[in-house]
């Protein structure tokens, strides 16, 4: 845990605006986003894990290792992942090329990706790549350190979503909130 830490410090320090978080996800907020998961949950991706704070609750929600696929950019990060997690699939991408990497039919993508602080363009690049992979039923999972979806009503409509608001999970630095977003 405290290697893990180190590690987020120092690529904070040294890529800011890709951490863009002042401290890794907390484990409050980790079951929060993982929350329905389970041994029988299919194919899971994981978008933006950073040291993995969030892949190890989906893990423990007893997700096979061999049905969870992650899009990591950084590269320490990525190195760090393939060590800590054996048997999952780490990618070194973007979330945007999720249809390049995973065939259609995930159950479940959640995202650690600091959306709001990212372009428009980016932002919808990547929630459309999220339901490009997901199922008919699928679930895209977000947190927000605000207290609105991170993508606009219009945005939201136009893609032919709808968004339930999760709780405030005060026990985050900062306080963060969990949206699900599926197929209307």
């Amino acid at each position: 845990m405290a290697n893990d830490l180190d590690l987020f410090r120092r690529r904070l320090l040294q890529n800011p605006r890709q951490v863009s978080a002042i401290a890794p996800s907390s484990r409050t907020l980790a079951r929060a986003m993982t929350l329905g998961l389970g041994p029988q949950s299919g194919r899971v991706v994981e978008f933006g894990p950073g040291t993995g704070r969030l892949t190890e609750a989906i893990l423990a929600r007893g997700v096979p290792p061999q049905n969870l696929t992650l899009f990591e950019l950084d590269e320490e990060f990525v190195a760090h992942l393939k060590s800590r997690f054996p048997g999952v699939t780490v990618i070194q991408a973007g979330a945007q090329t999720a249809a390049d990497h995973v065939a259609p039919g995930v159950q479940t993508v959640i995202s650690g990706l600091p959306l709001l602080s990212m372009p428009e363009a980016v932002r919808e690049g990547i929630v459309a790549a999220a339901f490009r992979v997901l199922g008919p039923r699928g679930t895209y999972v977000q947190f927000t350190y605000g207290n609105r979806p991170p993508l606009p009503p219009e945005v939201i409509a136009a893609l032919g979503l709808r968004v339930n608001k999760g709780h405030k999970i005060w026990a985050n630095l900062p306080p963060a909130r969990v949206f699900r977003f599926r197929r209307s």
